[in-house]
């Protein structure tokens, strides 16, 4: 790196059994996202989660709920319409990225981890970061047992893990760099599955 140049934040995701999974932030790709999830984990909002759902061989979504707090339930507009010069980045193994709720809006701070390409994803749900360590802890949460969860939502496939999976502390590296908080919708309708 050389003199001058930024270098992207960083997070930590420590988990409870003793794994990190270590995830470099994009700004450039998803600035009001990037935002939003640094804004919430620094605040702790994040912590002590137990992951809720899982899709076997599609993907590992850190929460629906919110991640049960009122601080996180708020709503983001879409970040290619905010920030329209953004290219969005394709959907894969390796990418973070931001849930929704179609036209109501993006999740405040409900993050997934894709197991497979979702090229359908593109534009739609941002992709906020890359992992960097701990792809192998993904695959492994991704495939442990589960059991189906009724869901508010038409058509969702909801599972969770028998055994509880618990971040236990997101730690930030912003080198130096400060982050406003995230432009965020007025008056959203909200999601079902947060009430």
């Amino acid at each position: 790196m050389t003199t001058g140049e930024k270098k992207n934040p960083e997070a930590v995701l420590h988990m409870a059994n003793g794994k990190r999974i270590v995830i470099e932030l994009l700004p450039e790709s998803a600035p009001n996202t990037v935002n939003s999830f640094i804004y919430a984990a620094s605040h702790g909002w994040l912590d002590h989660h137990a992951i809720e759902r899982i899709v076997p061989g599609n993907w590992v979504d850190v929460s629906y709920s919110a991640f049960g707090r009122e601080e996180c339930r708020y709503l983001l507009p879409n970040e290619f319409e905010l920030n329209p010069g953004v290219v969005p980045l394709d959907s894969h193994p390796g990418a973070v990225c931001m849930g929704g709720y179609g036209e109501a809006g993006l999740a405040g701070c409900e993050f997934f981890f894709p197991l497979r390409d979702c090229p359908e994803h593109k534009g739609v749900y941002p992709v906020f970061g890359r992992v960097t360590e701990g792809m192998d802890e993904i695959i492994r949460i991704g495939s442990v047992a589960t059991e189906p969860v009724d869901f508010p939502i038409e058509g969702v496939e909801v599972n969770r893990p028998l055994q509880p999976e618990i971040i236990e502390k997101i730690e930030l590296s912003l080198y130096g760099e400060e982050y406003p908080e995230p432009g965020r919708m007025k008056d959203p309708q909200l999601p079902v599955c947060w009430k």
